[in-house]
């Protein structure tokens, strides 16, 4: 019988609040068969371990029984790598992104699903609150939408995250990009088709501690620009331009100062502020050019976005 819908969560040491994740997900299946007639064997609840070393895959590996499905990477890939494995292994006709953090509640599914049957590819939650996040979080969070939103040609839905549905059509479509430094949500947006937001109220984290910490939401956060956006280069460019026309106008001045008016020019201070000014505006451009270059050099690579060591089915 085919499979109406996958479930795709991504695991990485979250042995703290799995037990909970996975109960409230077998409580999930019921609801799914009375709610939008999906019968257990027309569903798919494929759990991705990323790598974990905390003693999430024994649990997983306790609960596998239809209709979970489990896939053991190689080796910690990342986020959105596990993401991407769980999307091309899914083998449902929708497929649904879930984070097993319980932050974004499974009981929101039926209704993703239920709006994807009239007529719309891609179901996304838009997160209306985000409870337990702190001020310095959302406020960053705000800032790189309005960020993204401005640079990016392609409209990418304000206060979302990776939890959506997705039809087997955008699967298609997605899974012929091959990019290795990857944001999803972005991703999805530029494949177009008919998309719609759900709110939502996002809740705190069940228990356990963030797999995104500053570091890593900086990091998502330069794939996004650098992927969806050359504009940081044009920047640097007209920068370069307005700078040069500033430093001949001063020039001129210098000169005219000198040979004109037989002045003698003092300045030395203001000289080495400029120098050192001007030095660092230079390696920062740099340091961003350099950026693009190494996407550049990982992407000519072709390394695989991740390696799949297992993939078991529930007996």
């Amino acid at each position: 019988m085919p499979i109406k819908l996958t479930i795709v969560s991504p695991v990485y040491n979250e042995v703290e609040v799995l037990p909970e994740f996975l109960a409230r997900l077998d409580a999930l299946i019921p609801t799914l068969t009375a709610t939008c007639t999906i019968a257990s064997d027309e569903l798919e609840i494929l759990l991705v371990n990323d790598g974990a070393t905390d003693g999430s895959l024994a649990v997983m590996q306790a609960h596998l029984k239809p209709p979970y499905a489990l896939a053991n990477l190689s080796r910690n890939f990342g986020h959105q790598a596990a993401i991407t494995a769980g999307i091309e292994l899914a083998r449902g006709e929708a497929v649904v992104v879930l984070d097993a953090d319980l932050q974004d509640p499974p009981e929101l599914i039926p209704e993703l699903y239920l709006t994807h049957l009239k007529g719309y590819d891609v179901v996304y939650a838009v997160r209306e609150d985000r409870q337990g996040e702190t001020w310095f979080k959302r406020q960053t969070a705000s800032w790189f939408y309005k960020l993204i939103a401005a640079l990016s040609p392609v409209p990418i839905p304000q206060n979302t995250g990776d939890f959506r549905l997705m039809s087997r059509r955008v699967i298609t479509a997605f899974s012929q990009m091959q990019e290795r430094h990857r944001f999803i949500r972005g991703m999805i947006s530029f494949v177009g088709y008919p998309q719609i937001g759900i709110p939502y109220v996002r809740q705190a984290r069940g228990a356990g501690t963030t797999k995104y910490p500053l570091s890593k939401m900086l990091t998502l956060a330069l794939d996004a620009i650098t992927s969806f956006s050359a504009l940081p280069l044009r920047f640097t460019f007209w920068i370069g331009i307005i700078v040069s026309i500033i430093g001949f106008i001063y020039g001129i001045f210098t000169l005219f100062e000198k040979l004109i008016l037989h002045s003698t020019i003092q300045g030395w201070t203001s000289l080495m502020i400029v120098i050192l000014i001007l030095g660092g505006i230079q390696l920062i451009f740099l340091g961003l050019i350099g950026e693009y270059l190494g996407r550049i050099h990982d992407e000519i690579k072709r390394r695989p976005i991740y390696i799949l060591e297992s993939l078991t089915h529930g007996q």
